[in-house]
């Protein structure tokens, strides 16, 4: 391991919970390189912590650890699990479905149940709350400062039976494409969805088209305008809109120095889908 230990969570920066997981780790080994790619994954969205996973997680070194920890089931009888991905880092999370876009996008090597009763804070036996800090920081901190290795984490767990969530993906309609819109750029608005850019290119799009843009909510179209596809935002104006290939290589939709989501009330999840047709 390299110790690099990566952090995400929906808890903010509010409260002591980031600064708990941290004096864990730093317990464990204080020479343990601990970075942070969020802590404000809206509450309890799985969906957006598996997908900011895949958004960074192939930008840091082999041998990275991430514990993610979005959680809603903490206490229950849902499963921990170590995965090791095909990009050799390893992820620290609940089995929730967190794992998704890793196991689809990125693809998962092997994954192991976290032991607790050898892979648990001491003295936490009775806190049923807070697994970020007593079961996944810690373990983390093992993993990340060589103090176990994989196989100890505990049992191998079948890839198969890893709990995963719907990914909408992206559907060839007539003179286009049909996708969903995932996840937001969130501090600027922009609109990202599930259309892969290969996908779109072979539509035969083109820099500096005008293409027909329509967004539905459940059934109802909401917004229908064509938008030009540019290389970035100054292919615009300011305000205008356009289409463009995000930093993920999927389709997106913005407003130059604006936020289109609150220009339109746009949502993302299962209930808004975009189309890109001529």
């Amino acid at each position: 391991m390299n110790k690099l230990l990566v952090f995400q969570t929906d808890f903010g920066l509010d409260d002591g919970a980031i600064g708990a997981m941290e004096g864990v780790a730093f317990c464990v080994d204080q020479s343990i390189n601990i970075r942070h790619l969020t802590h404000n994954i809206p509450p309890y969205n799985i969906f957006d912590a598996s997908y900011r996973l895949y958004q960074a997680i192939n930008y840091w070194p082999e041998g990275s650890v991430f514990v993610s920890v979005v959680d809603p089931g903490v206490g229950s009888d849902r499963k921990s699990l170590v995965a090791h991905t095909k990009s050799d880092q390893y992820i620290v999370t609940p089995d929730n479905g967190t794992l998704t876009h890793i196991d689809r996008f990125i693809g998962l090597d092997e994954v192991r149940l976290i032991e607790e009763k050898n892979n648990r804070l001491k003295n936490s036996e009775l806190s049923y709350t807070f697994h970020g800090r007593d079961v996944y920081a810690y373990t983390g901190a093992r993993l990340a400062s060589d103090t176990i290795s994989f196989e100890e984490v505990g049992e191998r767990y079948p890839i198969e039976d890893i709990v995963k969530l719907e990914l909408f993906g992206c559907k060839k309609i007539e003179n286009g494409v049909l996708g969903q819109i995932d996840i937001l750029d969130v501090r600027f608005g922009s609109l990202w969805t599930s259309i892969p850019y290969e996908d779109f290119k072979a539509c035969g799009f083109n820099i500096g088209d005008d293409i027909l843009v329509e967004i539905f909510h459940n059934q109802t179209k909401v917004y229908s305008q064509r938008i030009n596809y540019g290389k970035s935002f100054a292919d615009v104006a300011i305000n205008e809109p356009l289409i463009y290939m995000n930093s993920a290589y999927d389709m997106a939709v913005a407003i130059n120095q604006g936020s289109f989501s609150k220009a339109y009330g746009i949502g993302v999840g299962s209930e808004w889908k975009i189309t890109m047709t001529k």
